[in-house]
């Protein structure tokens, strides 16, 4: 009797051990960095090729993981049962279950996952080739199981495919990137500039370009003399040429060209033919998005491109330089205007131009104002508000009050945003409600 027990009671303590295997691995793998398997697999390393294999086909190594250690947890805990029942009776049935709950999720669930977290990439390298044997034995069972988990969820409307991935990549490199922020391991420049570069997909030239209303052009009927003055003015070295009206495009001036006519004409801006020395118009339609046309321009060897609409309406223009500054940040030279265009206060407020960008006041700040709706500061406020508001007028949403300092006609000029704390909402409130 005493050898039975003895046994059983070995079998028990071997099938939770089976248990916290299969814990443990399941999080190891699912926890490995992919970046470092792939490294190591790319300075060959067998074990690191085997895990990148075993995660190729998520759905079948979770399955055959699930499968096991279900099996070694119900084995175990039958034998359990039968082991209190041997010595305890009839109240032998509850002791089991309180023991082998505590036992399970202790021993076989929180201490395995705790230490594979822990030491996520060395583990799964070390279960790696274990695992693949039991994926290899489990494997008609699983596959089994995943017929049955999808025509189960085709029930209920929800389909499942081969290759679905709930997280896409460059949304799991975004929340890594933000996790490093928050930890510290990376800068908020360094961060801004990733999340640039993942952005691009996501952001159409609408989003980033000079709108017509802003854009430095030039009437190709006026005299070649004032021409080559406004061109030597501007702090553009390409200016859009126009004829008729703003918005008839005809041609794009270059600086260089400009200055080289300038020179074989020693001086003699009356020889000079301004048309002949333009470059034809490339057009772009505004629904582009950003990593489309970065690599149109660097297909085209261009940096210039006039946005239109559906209907072929010019809307703005768009410079290479204004993509890379999603990326870097504000770029600025000698020829840039000095004007700040949002200067952040002592208080934690922003005075800000209307026509500046919500993106850039967001990476300035650091904040989270939404962009879905607008563009531009200016027009969020006059898109919450559903009003074109009067100097100072003063709203009060996404947890900042917007108090409008100037507006010319019917643009909004100047705001200051301040972030509002807890305390402060009330009053803003207030400020609503007189407005």
């Amino acid at each position: 009797m005493t050898l039975g027990l003895g046994i059983t009671l070995g079998a028990i303590i071997g099938l939770l051990i089976v248990s916290a295997f299969f814990s443990g691995s399941e999080t190891a793998l699912t926890a490995a960095s992919r970046a470092r398997m792939h490294g190591l697999e790319e300075d060959d390393n067998k074990r690191a090729k085997l895990v990148n294999r075993l995660l190729s086909s998520r759905e079948r190594l979770i399955g055959a993981i699930l499968l096991g250690n279900n099996l070694a947890n119900i084995a175990a805990s039958a034998l359990a049962t039968t082991l209190f029942l041997s010595v305890f009776g009839e109240a032998g049935v509850a002791y089991a279950t309180i023991v082998m709950t505590v036992v399970v999720v202790v021993f076989a669930e929180v201490l395995p996952k705790t230490y594979a977290i822990v030491n996520a990439d060395r583990m799964a390298l070390a279960v790696a080739p274990l695992i693949r044997v039991i994926v290899a034995v489990f494997a008609p069972v699983t596959r089994a199981m995943q017929l049955l988990v999808r025509q189960t969820l085709k029930l209920f409307g929800a389909e499942v495919g081969e290759d679905t991935d709930v997280l896409a990549a460059h949304e799991e490199i975004r929340g890594a990137i933000e996790l490093h922020h928050k930890e510290g391991g990376v800068v908020k420049v360094t961060r801004d500039m990733l999340g640039g570069v993942l952005d691009l997909r996501e952001l159409t030239v609408s989003d980033i370009m000079v709108h017509r209303t802003n854009m430095d052009a030039l009437d190709a009927d006026l005299p070649p003399g004032e021409i080559v003055d406004a061109a030597l003015k501007s702090s553009h070295t390409r200016l859009p040429l126009w004829r008729g009206e703003r918005e008839e495009i005809v041609g794009v001036l270059h600086a260089r060209p400009l200055l080289r006519a300038l020179r074989d004409s020693k001086g003699d801006v009356s020889k000079i033919d301004v048309m002949a020395l333009a470059t034809p118009p490339w057009f772009v339609p505004d629904t582009t998005n950003l990593k489309d046309q970065l690599n149109a321009f660097l297909k085209r060897k261009a940096h210039f491109a006039i946005v239109v609409d559906e209907y072929g309406e010019v809307m703005g223009v768009l410079t290479l330089e204004d993509i890379i500054e999603e990326i870097v940040g504000e770029i600025t030279d000698e020829t840039d205007i000095a004007a700040a265009l949002a200067k952040p206060q002592v208080d934690g407020s922003l005075i800000v131009d209307g026509i500046v960008p919500i993106r850039d006041v967001n990476r300035l700040m650091d904040w989270d104002l939404p962009d879905e709706e607008a563009t531009t500061i200016a027009g969020l406020v006059i898109h919450e508000a559903q009003t074109i508001p009067n100097p100072g007028q003063a709203f009060t949403f996404h947890d900042f009050r917007f108090e409008v300092l100037r507006r010319q006609r019917n643009r909004v000029t100047s705001l200051r945003v301040t972030p509002l704390g807890k305390a402060a909402t009330v009053a803003a409130k207030e400020d609503n409600a007189a407005s």
